[in-house]
């Protein structure tokens, strides 16, 4: 085997473990901390931590989505190291996926879209779109996106109202529809991926979003659970729309 298939295996592993390090404290701490147990939220030992051990004071193994991610991370940088994304290096793309990744996770798991993680991809888009694009398209692109979402965002807003007053409920929180993070998400894959590119993107987001969202409905009919408004992560959607159009 060729030596040189250890870096991509290296290092898909230990971006994975970055990955799950940020999924598990910035939701719960908004910053940089000692990981704790999601069980018993006891401190542990970074050691333990980093090699994928169960909390030593209430016994609770890892989840199966730390294992997961870390299978996926070697994958995913395996691939792009003999496949590198349209335009751009191998490092460039692992960087981007490991943005992506943590969106995509802290998005399923907690519906949450950070602030502080969206200033990160401003800067990651803006430097892989310029290098892609150049900036005009670049700068086109994440306000394209992020003026679309914002519109798709406004008009779910009004309709989930107005269909809590026709039913006499009151109002859902503003952002229920579709969070803002997602409109601030598209501005960023809008810088990723550019003009007029970013509106493939949306477009596979809507189309990736509707069919979920559908399929989910007749679901919940035919288990006669349904729930009016029942929220689903839209980051997926978007980031699926980065994947296929630059990592094919």
């Amino acid at each position: 085997m060729n030596i040189s298939i250890v870096v991509p295996i290296l290092s898909g592993w230990l971006a994975a473990l970055l990955v799950n390090y940020l999924s598990d404290v910035l939701p719960a701490t908004r910053k940089l901390t000692n990981p704790t147990c999601q069980h018993c939220a006891a401190k542990k030992a970074w050691t333990d931590y980093l090699l994928l051990k169960g909390c030593t004071v209430c016994g609770k193994a890892r989840s199966w989505r730390t294992w997961l991610v870390q299978l996926f991370g070697v994958v995913a940088s395996l691939y792009i190291w003999f496949v590198p994304p349209k335009g751009l290096n191998y490092w460039l793309g692992f960087i981007l996926l490991i943005y992506l990744a943590v969106v995509f996770v802290i998005d399923v798991e907690h519906r949450l879209i950070l602030h502080p993680v969206s200033y990160v991809g401003i800067v990651v888009g803006l430097i892989i779109g310029i290098i892609l694009h150049g900036i005009q398209a670049t700068l086109i692109g994440g306000a394209v996106g992020f003026g679309v979402m914002y519109l798709l965002y406004f008009m779910g807003v009004l309709f989930a109202r107005r269909m809590a007053r026709r039913q006499g409920e009151t109002a859902i929180e503003e952002g229920d529809a579709l969070g803002f993070g997602d409109v601030n998400l598209a501005g960023i894959v809008g810088l990723i991926l550019g003009w007029p590119l970013i509106s493939f993107g949306i477009l596979a987001a809507i189309l990736a979003g509707g069919v979920v969202s559908l399929l989910l409905i007749l679901g919940m009919l035919l288990l006669k659970r349904y729930q009016a408004f029942a929220a689903i992560p839209y980051a997926p959607f978007l980031i699926l729309g980065v994947v296929l159009l630059l990592f094919r």
